[in-house]
């Protein structure tokens, strides 16, 4: 999802609160803060030697120790107001990505992905998901991809003419 479709479901739903979903069925703890939000730039080679380069904004999510046990969740219109002043001292790109960086004692700290949205009541539930690694060259470094059962993912080498992981070879 990328940032501006975020700020538009919020000004959508100001009137709820605001809920992270960050595995099925587990939420964010209704104690939690936005501490930082990072305007990210990408400039990236890849294992082909191919360049890249976009933004993300990155919202941050904590837990705060002392207000274990809490139980009414921040509000969108709060959460708002927290965003679009950090727009004011720093100017968002709204074609970025958006990602949500969390963790907590039994889930590990990682980005993630807006997923979906749904309402349910008075709350406004952001899904969020894990985003998996993937090799971006895998047509010049000679891997494809295909689906075992359409369960789990599994990588082919395919021969090229020169091995792949050498210095002369046709990936890093």
């Amino acid at each position: 999802m990328k940032t501006q479709e975020l700020f538009e479901i919020l000004e959508q739903h100001k009137d709820k609160s605001l809920l992270f979903e960050y595995a099925p069925n587990l939420l964010v703890g209704a104690n939690y803060h936005i501490t930082e939000v990072k305007h990210i730039v990408i400039d990236s080679v890849d294992c082909g030697s191919q360049t890249d380069a976009w933004n993300e904004t990155i919202i941050q999510l904590w837990e705060s120790p002392n207000e274990l046990g809490k139980m009414e969740y921040m509000s969108v219109l709060k959460a708002l107001g927290i965003l679009n002043k950090v727009g004011k001292m720093k100017a968002y790109t709204l074609d970025a990505e958006v990602k949500f960086e969390y963790s907590n004692a039994t889930f590990h700290t990682a980005q993630l992905f807006v997923n979906d949205f749904e309402t349910r009541g008075n709350n406004l539930i952001i899904k969020l998901a894990i985003e998996k690694t993937d090799c971006k060259a895998k047509d010049l470094c000679g891997i494809s991809t295909s689906l075992d059962n359409h369960v789990s993912e599994e990588l082919e080498t395919v021969s090229t003419n020169e091995p792949c992981c050498t210095p002369d070879g046709n990936c890093c």
